[in-house]
């Protein structure tokens, strides 16, 4: 959603799954999903509205997991209803890929501190196997793209009406 808000807007969907089931995966399919250890041990994902000890619980497993997002709704264009094609979105898998400024904007609107939490998140862990290779895009960018396949025209199939 986009904020915590009775006016929030749903922007998206979000399959957060265990490490043991991402593993069972194929190959393929495995680059669409990301890790979230980077953006828990950094103090970048928040739960907002939920008190920091119960949150952390939360995050141990998020850690942990991997996830597939889609977003169909990009609010920063300022479109008043979801516009153009839904997007496949990636966490933030290392340092340098937030801008400050974004950073600082949402704290302040959200009343959190990504720098007070690191140390208290550090002794969580990520995956047990490590971040597996082929995750995070397989660390190259993926573009969703809308493609018209060949259908047939429809007074070539035959109609049974009922």
């Amino acid at each position: 959603m986009t904020a915590p808000k009775k006016d929030a807007r749903l922007i998206g969907m979000q399959y957060l799954i265990s490490e043991n089931l991402f593993l069972t995966l194929p190959d393929e399919e495995k680059p669409l999903w990301h890790s979230h250890e980077y953006q828990v041990k950094s103090g970048v994902l928040f739960m907002p509205g939920i008190p920091g000890p119960i949150q952390r619980q939360d995050m141990e497993t998020v850690c942990k997991a991997y996830d597939k997002v889609f977003h169909f709704w990009q609010v920063d264009k300022g479109n008043n209803l979801p516009l153009g094609l839904p997007q496949l979105m990636m966490a933030l898998p290392r340092d340098g890929q937030l801008y400050d400024e974004l950073a600082k904007n949402a704290e302040k609107q959200l009343g959190i501190s990504s720098a007070k939490e690191i140390g208290k998140r550090e002794y969580m862990k990520g995956p047990t196997l490590g971040i597996h290779p082929l995750a995070n895009g397989g660390g190259k960018g993926l573009k969703t793209e809308l493609r018209e396949p060949e259908c047939k025209p429809a007074d070539s199939v035959p109609r049974v009406f009922v």
